[in-house]
């Protein structure tokens, strides 16, 4: 333990030096070639029939979700915007539809569309097949196992911090786009399918993402192309899936699948599992349940929209629960800037009375704070206020 703590005290006393860019990356590449400790797969700890969860997994009592199994005093529907309506004649149903989308980020940052042009078969053979994949054998799955460098591959925790408290899930991460960094033999070989799916879903998943932050934009009085220029346009924009599984947990009370955090990128589309609720989100300083509407998709903001948008939009802070019962799947899908676009609020919505909020900072080097310290709240755009 002592010999990591140095490792991270040296690695923060030279990134905060102001020492030159390049050195930077390769201190970081240097230390973060594997996990600080042995990873343990949750799938693993719940198939084994225990009846208590491991210390690492406790969170403090000040953590721990409330009310876990009393959903239905808990449980909201975020606002659902039909898409279909964008393509009405009816310049007012337009207008309505944009204006929808706009107040739901304002409010609440989340919310969920319907008719998004996506097959509801494709939505449905993709979630099956990584539900296919997690349920090879550990050997098989273990052939893609991913490090701190890039988070790519099959993965149990988030953050390198010795003795962090871990979250109950384990996931599969790839990167979609720049097609520079694609590489599909990354992807899991089994099922012989899932290199397919995830390309056409991905394919069809960049298509809405653009059309949203059109709709994005527009509400915000800017340019319809401007928060997909920030990003870096068709060459630099990046976007990433990451396929979330929570096994059955024995005391759901005690963890979480996913701590609270707000997400670090553009925006996010997730295909939940709708046969149990597991998503919550915090509004008003209560956490609560959303409900999923089937061959829907839920989509929030990330902190890089609520930059560019000025605290205008906001990136909302959520968590994940689990439960003892049944385990559940998720598919989030992130839409974000390039990883060296230098993202800072719009100067179209910096005023004299609304001055700008967040100093610039490239995505890199923002996401590089969630990669070490975890996922910790809404503590890092916070930080960024001017």
């Amino acid at each position: 333990k002592h010999t990591h703590k140095k490792k991270l005290y040296s690695l923060f006393f030279f990134l905060y030096i102001g020492s030159c860019s390049i050195l930077k990356k390769k201190l970081i590449m240097n230390f973060l070639q594997s996990w600080p400790e042995p990873i343990v797969r949750v799938q693993s700890l719940s198939e084994s029939g225990i009846r208590k969860i491991p210390d690492r997994f406790i969170k403090p009592p000040s953590d721990r979700p409330f009310n876990i199994t009393d959903t239905k005093t808990t449980s909201i529907n975020v606002p659902l915007i039909d898409l279909e309506n964008l393509n009405s004649p009816n310049e007012f149903v337009r207008k309505e539809t944009i204006d929808g989308i706009s107040n739901a980020c304002r409010e609440w940052g989340f919310f969920q569309v319907a008719n998004h042009g996506v097959s509801h078969e494709l939505m449905k053979k993709t979630r099956a097949v990584w539900h296919e994949f997690f349920q090879l054998s550990l050997e098989e799955k273990q052939k893609f196992a991913n490090s701190p460098v890039t988070y790519e591959g099959y993965g149990s925790r988030i953050g390198t911090e010795v003795g962090a408290k871990l979250d109950w899930c384990d996931y599969f991460f790839l990167h979609y786009l720049p097609e520079a960094l694609r590489d599909e033999n990354k992807w899991p070989r089994l099922p012989i399918s899932c290199r397919k799916l995830v390309l056409e879903y991905g394919q069809e998943l960049v298509k809405l993402s653009k059309r949203l932050t059109t709709i994005l934009s527009i509400g915000l009085g800017l340019n319809e192309d401007y928060i997909h220029q920030s990003f870096g346009g068709n060459n630099e924009t990046s976007a990433c899936l990451r396929a979330n599984f929570y096994p059955k947990c024995p005391q759901p009370d005690l963890t979480h699948g996913l701590s609270p955090h707000s997400d670090p990128g553009g925006i996010t589309l997730l295909l939940p599992d709708t046969d149990i609720p597991g998503l919550q989100i915090r509004h008003r300083n209560n956490w609560l349940t959303v409900n999923p509407i089937p061959n829907a998709f839920i989509v929030n903001i990330g902190d890089q929209v609520q930059v560019l948008s000025n605290a205008i939009y906001k990136s909302v802070e959520h968590r994940v629960i689990v439960n003892s019962k049944k385990e559940r799947l998720s598919l989030a899908f992130f839409y974000n800037p390039g990883g060296d676009k230098l993202i800072r609020p719009a100067h179209q919505l910096v005023t004299k009375d609304c001055p700008a909020l967040y100093s610039p900072m490239t995505f890199n080097e923002y996401r590089s704070f969630i990669r070490t310290k975890g996922l910790t709240g809404k503590c890092q755009i916070e930080s960024l206020k001017s």
